[in-house]
Order: structure tokens, then sequence, then C-alpha cells
């Protein structure tokens, strides 16, 4: 059986899938995509659609790890509250798959960019504003996922706070970030114009899960240590 401090490394291990996030939803459209501009945005995915399949490969690869971070931080803290445990998995199954529904857009997009298969009805412009639209509603999907990622840390962040193996502080910050990430996924829902700057005044607390990363793949846990039956 795994001690808690390898636990708590393996599940950090599994978080750094995060880092992949980045990639995918800043870089590749960075390069692949144009607002408002549907025939340059798909002069731009044919013109790097290695990128473009790239980004899609990690993407699923993100979703993938996230279920398997879910997991292993439900082996980490069973012990601490079984019930919030299974609460962080089931969020972090809800948030896998919207993320796999805003890749079945993307990968639609391509082939409406790439081939216009199932959309031979319509000339090259008209599938290039169909192919925009999917990418549109993949950068929703996230949109509205932002919202699942603050109620993941929720119950992650009181775990933090109940373990005595991790920092109460740190804890606490979690939390802090997941009332943010909250915030920000409704804020698209009511005021779009407001996500970004609601996004930079908040983005102290979501460097939270950053710090939750690094503790957990460096210095993992504390080793709970069993009272002497002779003290007692």
């Amino acid at each position: 059986m795994r001690s808690l401090k390898q636990r708590a490394r393996i599940a950090g291990l599994w978080y750094l899938g995060f880092a992949l996030g980045p990639f995918y939803l800043l870089y590749v459209p960075s390069r692949t995509v144009v607002q408002s501009d549907a025939a340059a945005t798909a002069t731009r995915v044919l013109g790097h659609q290695t990128l473009y399949r790239w980004g899609m490969i990690t993407e699923a690869i993100g979703a993938v790890m996230l279920i398997g971070l879910g997991l292993a931080l439900y082996r980490l803290f069973e012990e601490v509250d079984r019930h919030r445990a299974r609460q962080v998995v089931a969020l972090a199954l809800v948030s896998s798959a919207l993320g796999l529904v805003g890749l079945l857009f993307e990968a639609t997009a391509f082939i409406a960019f790439r081939t216009g298969e199932g959309v031979t009805g319509f000339d090259k412009p008209a599938r290039a504003a169909i192919g925009l639209l999917l990418i549109r509603m993949h950068a929703h999907a996230y949109s509205i996922n932002q919202t699942f990622w603050g109620l993941w840390l929720l119950p992650l962040g009181w775990l933090f706070v109940r373990s005595r193996f991790l920092p109460r502080w740190l804890g606490h910050w979690l939390l802090l970030d997941g009332v943010s990430w909250v915030i920000i996924g409704t804020s698209w829902l009511v005021d779009p114009t407001r996500t970004d700057a609601l996004y930079w005044y908040f983005s102290p607390a979501i460097l939270g899960e950053l710090v939750a990363i690094v503790w957990l793949v460096i210095v993992g846990a504390k080793e709970q240590v069993a009272a002497d039956p002779a003290t007692l």
C-alpha cells in the first residue's frame, strides 16, 4: 500500500496535466483563430494543420488526466471525508465531459474547414463561417466549464483544510480560488464583457492551484504518526 506522501505526489503528477491547458486554450487559438473573420481563420487552420491537430490531442489528454486526478485525489482524501472526496471526483467528471464536448466542436470545425464533409451543400465561405461558429462554441463550452473548475475546488479546499497532512492555509487559498472561478464562469453568462477584467482581478487567488500542484509534487504530504497507546 502506498504511503500518504506517495499518494500526494501521485495526485500532484496527475495535476501537472493542467500544464497542457495554456497550449491548447491559449497558444493554438492565438495561431489559428482570427476573431470575426471566418475566411482568415480557415486559412490559418489549414496552414497550421499539425499544430491544430496537436491542440486537439493535448486537449483530449488533458480531459483524461482530469479524470485520473479526481481518482488520485479520492485515494488521498477518502479517509478525511469520503463524501467530499466523492464530490471532487463527480465534479471532475463533469468538467472532463464538458471539455470533451468542446473538443467535439473543435474537431467538427476542422472537418468543415478541411473537407466540408457533412456540409457539402454550402460553398467555401459558408463552410468557413460554420467552422468559425463551431470554434466559438468550443470557446463557450470552456467558458461554462470555468464554473465547474471553481465548484470542484470548493470540496478540495475543504479537504485540504481538514486533512491535517496538508497546509490549512493552502486549503483556504484553494477555497478562494474556487469562488473566483465560479464568479468568472458565472460572469460569462451575465456579462461576457467583464470576464477578462475579472480574470485579472482574481489572478492572485487563481494562483492557489499552481501552489497546490508544486506542493503536492515536491513536498507531498506529512505522514500521520499513530499515537503511542502507553501515552493515552
